[in-house]
This record gives structure tokens, sequence and C-alpha cells, in this order.
């Protein structure tokens, strides 16, 4: 068993887990370039505080859910190398969820954006 680690070590291996799935995972990529676009966006149309908070929690929640989805491909992978329905349906299902979420992103981003973005064209 490894020894315990230090409580500044955690931070360190979560990191490490962020990169590994910048590195690796093409829609993390994706959302995290959806993430800087929204919220340059949102500082454009200077949108309040408030919306500026709910966005970055839906952001965060569409980016937890990647990581969530990555791991446990790595695990699935791990232990079942060969294709088997459950690891198609484990896989399927963390892919499913992280679509849920950022579907309930973009409408959230559109209800923020839909006023400022209308004004802008009706000026």
């Amino acid at each position: 068993m490894k020894p315990a680690s230090k409580w500044s070590d955690t931070f360190r291996y979560a990191a490490e887990g962020i990169v590994t799935a910048l590195k690796s995972e093409r829609n993390m990529k994706i959302h995290l370039l959806a993430a800087v676009a929204v919220l340059l966006a949102a500082a454009y149309f200077r949108l309040p505080g408030r919306d500026v908070a709910l966005l970055l929690i839906v952001i965060g929640l569409v980016i937890a859910a990647e990581l969530v989805n990555t791991a446990l491909e790595a695990v699935v992978d791990l232990v079942s190398p060969d294709w088997h329905p459950l690891a198609k349906t484990a896989k399927d299902t963390a892919a499913g969820a992280v679509l849920v979420a950022a579907i309930i992103a973009v409408c959230v981003g559109c209800l923020l954006f839909y006023e400022p973005v209308m004004a802008y064209f009706q000026q």
C-alpha cells in the first residue's frame, strides 16, 4: 500500500489529473475553449456578478463531469480491456452525464446572454 502523502500532494495530484485530461481528451479541450469564450463574452457584455457566478457554476459542472467521465473510462479500460456490454454501458452513461451537463450549461448561457445580445443588436 502506498504511504500517506502530504496534504499539499493532493492538490498536485488533482492538477496532474486535470493536465492529463487536457492533453488526452479532445472534448476537454473543447469545453475549456468554450468556457474561455463564454467568460470573455460575459466580460464584453458586462454581465452582472450574479450571472457570471451562474456561468462559473455550470462551467465547473461540465468540466467536472468531463473529468469524472475520463476517470471512469480509464478504469473501465483497465478492468475490461476487451469489449463488454457492461463496459459500454458504463462509458456511454458517463458520456451521457457530460452531455446533460453541457446542454444545461448552454441553456443557462442562452438565458443569461439573451437580453444583452438583443440589446446589442438593437443599437
